[in-house]
């Protein structure tokens, strides 16, 4: 019997040192003990697979039915735990195009904006805008978005919130500590403004989940901290022609711009090829970041999302804005499509 245990603790450490996820070492040790039950079944009395792994298969049907007991108490209190932490299902927004009394009166400095007025707030409404990140510059962008009345916002991001976030990201406070971001998000947005839809996705933004997810936006976001998923958000958003405003920082400097293929502008691999050197571009908890400085980046990307969607004014498309706050300066530069980019160049030479 002690064999039987011992291989199963082995089972489940060899899990934790590979990373495997708890379910998925639980399970191995399910079929492990179903596979000795088995045994006992099909072999005669005596037999020395029988003795050395207890002698009779009742001990292991009893630990099984205790072991099922246990996890499925612990499947229902993470449940009970996950739905006390998460907010209460947002009411679905008004029909599209219309606009409630209160929504009159919150979007009339929107409304009497002659570059928006009423048809340009209508777009808003009506728009679907995904977040990818819900941190510095997420944070920002959400707030400003959520105000401003988009329709439908989405956010995608597998982080909880920590303690040194809260320097710079607006969204959270100290309550906030070791939730998911997004839904700690989602209470905030829709605490400011409940009049729009708002759609959490708590896990990381891969490949395999990518195109499904942005296939139900209009306009994307990108707000992540590292080169493997700015890349992917950009092959992404441009086979499917959907623009791509995405930001970026470090210290004390900012940049942003528009991406958007499908309508003439560059795509981001068309600016940047490929991933400088790690060691060129270290992390905000490596090198630092100004608190205040992902405010104002990430308010200039709601700032370029409402003119994208509304058509306000000239949006960034073409145009790589740096911002450097220690010197307090603003660089334009020019970026152009490239033919031979693997990412977009057949669009761009159409």
């Amino acid at each position: 019997m002690l064999l039987v245990l011992g291989f199963a603790a082995a089972l489940y450490g060899a899990g934790a040192i590979m990373k495997v996820p708890p379910f998925v070492r639980w399970r191995a040790i399910g079929v492990f003990f179903a596979a000795v039950v088995l045994l006992h079944l099909l072999l005669p009395d005596g037999h020395p697979l029988r003795q050395i792994t207890g002698g009779s298969a009742m001990p292991w049907v009893f630990l099984a039915a205790i072991l099922a007991i246990g996890m499925i108490y612990a499947r229902g209190l993470g449940w009970l735990k996950a739905r006390a932490r998460q907010p209460e299902p947002h009411q679905p927004a008004p029909p599209e195009g219309s606009f409630s009394e209160t929504e009159l009166d919150r979007y009339a400095r929107h409304m009497i904006l002659r570059e928006l007025g009423g048809p340009g707030q209508k777009k808003l409404k009506n728009a679907r805008v995904l977040i990818i990140g819900a941190g510095g510059l997420g944070a920002p962008a959400l707030l400003y978005l959520g105000a401003a009345g988009v329709g439908v916002l989405g956010v995608i991001d597998d982080d909880v919130v920590d303690n040194s976030n809260l320097q710079r990201q607006v969204l959270f406070g100290p309550a906030d500590i070791g939730k998911p971001k997004v839904f700690a998000a989602q209470k905030t947005i829709l605490a400011q403004n409940p009049d729009i839809a708002f759609r959490p996705f708590n896990r990381r933004l891969t490949p395999q989940i990518a195109g499904e997810l942005f296939a139900d936006f209009d306009l994307i976001l990108d707000g992540s901290d590292n080169f493997e998923t700015r890349y992917l958000v950009n092959k992404v958003a441009a086979k499917q022609g959907k623009p791509l405003i995405a930001a970026a920082l470090t210290q004390w400097e900012g940049q942003i711009s528009t991406y958007d293929p499908a309508r003439g502008g560059p795509c981001y691999a068309c600016v940047f090829p490929q991933a400088p050197d790690a060691s060129l571009v270290p992390s905000c908890a490596e090198a630092g970041v100004l608190g205040p400085l992902p405010g104002v980046v990430g308010s200039m990307m709601a700032v370029e999302a409402v003119k994208v969607l509304t058509g306000a004014g000239r949006t960034l498309k073409g145009r790589l804005l740096i911002y450097d706050a220690l010197y307090g300066e603003n660089r334009l530069m020019a970026v152009k499509p490239r033919p031979d980019c693997p990412v977009c160049g057949a669009t761009s030479a159409t």
